[in-house]
């Protein structure tokens, strides 16, 4: 038997380490890990997708479904913000994958720093991010009262002071935190060396210097359906928070159920005769709020929208929610190549109007501008039944329920087109009168 054999829902892959061509691949990883540094500090890596790829993954080696829809956005966040992300995950495919103890993909980069994940129920995920959160801005609260403290005192060095009222003023900016961070630090530990004890209490507390950037991750079983509760109550608390919804658009980790992210004639676990329910429209009831930041989002179709929407989700100073479209091994791609054609898929999803990329920005109400930025172009309704065919979850659909199979087709067009015909209309209203 093959010494190095693993098996994966259903899919075998075998290595034989032993083999010339596998121990020449091995030196030359070797090489790599001991000899190639990263470069990220000598460009601006979030200034467009291909440069992005230059920062280090703060996420790797998964271990999830090859071909996985969801791994490259959780892949994309940490390489942006993974130095200084924490992480509420969610029950589900998510937290397999990152959790897989005793080992995690989560690493940490040539400084030490890296992401901190833990992860919660389906039903309290967001509660449990939020918590996080609040945690997080009660410790960086004591920071400020002590630094007033410290700066209030006789003999207090003018340049501690000038070095801790930059950093009260940017606290709040990940880059004017971490800048004003790298002077303050030095400061508060020759305080505490000279015996200041307020300084010593803040040398304590000087890992919360640098903003954190707190990410809610989940996929559409927990953040439609059994958390959707939660979701919303930390979405309305107004914290700064970032929710990333992975929308398969099935329960993927429990046997492929259907929730409420399923759209009308997607075969699932409990709709084994097609969904006979319009799809739920997260993004759009969330953005009444008229303080949510809210995206859709796809790869496949248009990586420079999903690397805009994480970023302006992310710098948003308030609650964002973040969906992304994820092709799952529960579609049962046709195309040629199975789920290593998952960003192909999502390409397709959006050409054709399954799936529509927008994003809403309450900071552009204040300025008289519609929040509301249509991204994806007018579909090509034709390719509709097209990419229906092309996946098991509806195909199969033709076989179980001959009868209904196009009338329930026809029906998801039809709900995707009213969609469409609603995004369109709020993209057009004018917001400069009010």
């Amino acid at each position: 038997m093959d010494p190095c054999r693993s098996v994966q829902r259903g899919a075998c892959f075998s290595k034989n380490p032993d083999t010339e061509d596998m121990k020449q691949e091995a030196k030359n990883w070797d090489y790599c890990v001991k000899n190639v540094a990263s470069k990220q500090d000598l460009i601006d890596y979030k200034a467009n997708p291909r440069v992005s790829q230059f920062a280090t993954p703060l996420f790797e080696f998964s271990g999830a479904c090859s071909g996985c829809g969801e791994t490259p956005y959780v892949k994309l966040i940490s390489q942006l913000f993974g130095e200084r992300q924490m992480v509420a995950n969610a029950t589900g495919c998510s937290s397999i994958y990152s959790g897989s103890i005793p080992s995690t993909p989560y690493t940490k980069n040539a400084k030490g720093q890296g992401p901190a994940w833990s992860n919660s129920l389906f039903e309290d995920f967001c509660e449990y991010g939020l918590g996080m959160a609040i945690a997080n801005k009660k410790m960086r609260a004591r920071i400020v009262a002590l630094l007033n403290e410290a700066c209030a005192q006789e003999g207090t060095p003018a340049e501690f002071k000038a070095a801790a009222e930059e950093w009260i003023a940017g606290k709040d900016n990940a880059d004017a935190s971490k800048a004003a961070a790298a002077k303050l630090a030095p400061a508060i530990e020759a305080g505490r060396n000279a015996g200041c004890p307020v300084c010593k209490q803040l040398s304590e507390l000087s890992h919360y210097l640098v903003k954190r950037s707190q990410w809610i991750i989940g996929g559409d079983g927990a953040s439609y359906d059994i958390g959707y509760g939660g979701l919303d109550h930390a979405l309305a608390s107004g914290e700064d928070i970032n929710i990333f919804v992975i929308d398969t658009e099935v329960y993927s980790n429990t046997g492929g159920q259907s929730s409420k992210a399923t759209p009308i004639g997607a075969i699932a676990q409990f709709a084994a005769g097609g969904k006979r329910i319009t799809k739920k429209d997260l993004g759009l009831m969330q953005s009444t709020y008229g303080y949510v930041y809210v995206a859709q989002v796809a790869m496949g179709a248009d990586n420079a929208q999903c690397l805009k929407a994480i970023r302006e989700a992310e710098a948003y100073p308030g609650p964002s929610l973040v969906i992304a479209y994820a092709p799952c091994i529960n579609h049962g791609l046709k195309a040629k190549g199975g789920m290593g054609k998952s960003q192909a898929e999502e390409a397709k999803a959006v050409e054709c109007g399954y799936w529509h990329l927008w994003r809403f920005d309450p900071r552009l109400a204040e300025q008289g501008q519609n929040p509301f930025q249509l991204d994806s172009k007018a579909p090509n309704w034709d390719n509709f039944q097209a990419f229906l065919d092309g996946e098991v979850r509806y195909l199969s659909l033709k076989k179980v329920c001959p009868t209904d199979a196009q009338e329930l087709f026809d029906a998801a067009k039809k709900a995707a087109q009213h969609r469409y015909a609603t995004y369109v209309r709020m993209s057009k209203i004018d917001y400069s009168a009010e």
